[in-house]
């Protein structure tokens, strides 16, 4: 996946309301860009850390800008844009990059499933069944440590998709937790207890009952984002 234009840098001078975010570029223009994170980011920024924005030039648009990379306080590049993690795994799929997710025959987003009204990532149907992938965009890293951990903050919404793929997976259909880990310097991915001790839970149920986990790592930098490499996942 490329930026084009390549992204801009800035200086991060606080983030707030959530969604907006004050940035000062290496010229001295101060701007109030789109923050498109929901949760913490925890440990994913710093004041007077650098940042990477995408500017638009849609006269329509509010804010000038978004929010896209983010150097983290322990010096790793994150990809603090949570949409960017949907398209950045369907470029992987159809390049072959996920080995255990090849050779599909057809790749459907955002379909509506389970008794709790939810919609999965993709759908990815082969010629002996349907298998179910959610992703989640993994960037809480911590100091001296190549673990990262999801999430960063409570996700009632993850912990439901969590208990939909599980009750596919008890009537054996495929299902999957691809983790995308938007963070450099990475080796394996663990549920991150301390911040959600339920999703910890539902996760472990959910590989009880079947539910497979996966996590890519992706490499980073103001020009493009790719996944490249698989990673472990410690349950």
């Amino acid at each position: 996946m490329r930026f084009d234009p390549p992204l801009e840098e800035g200086r991060l001078l606080r983030r707030y309301k959530r969604f907006l975010a004050d940035i000062e570029t290496p010229a001295g223009e101060v701007l109030c860009i789109h923050c498109p994170n929901t949760g913490s980011m925890l440990n994913c920024m710093a004041e007077g850390g650098r940042i990477w924005f995408s500017r638009s030039s849609d006269p329509r648009r509010k804010l000038p800008g978004t929010w896209e990379l983010s150097e983290t306080p322990q010096g790793r590049l994150a990809c603090v844009n949570t949409a960017r993690a949907n398209p950045l795994v369907e470029e992987a799929l159809r390049a072959g990059m996920i080995s255990e997710l090849a050779g599909f025959a057809a790749l459907r987003r955002e379909v509506r499933y389970g008794l709790e009204n939810s919609r999965v990532d993709f759908c990815l149907d082969y010629p002996d069944g349907t298998v179910f992938v959610e992703v989640k965009s993994v960037t809480l890293g911590f100091a001296d440590s190549p673990v990262a951990a999801f999430p960063d903050a409570c996700t009632e919404r993850g912990t439901r998709h969590l208990r939909e793929l599980a009750a596919l997976a008890r009537q054996g259909v495929r299902t999957v937790q691809l983790y995308c880990v938007n963070l450099s310097g990475i080796a394996a991915v663990r549920p991150a207890a301390e911040v959600d001790p339920r999703y910890a839970q539902a996760l472990r149920e959910a590989v009880s009952a079947g539910v497979e986990v996966l996590a890519y790592g992706a490499e980073l930098s103001p020009a493009a984002i790719r996944l490249t490499r698989r990673l472990e996942v410690c349950l």
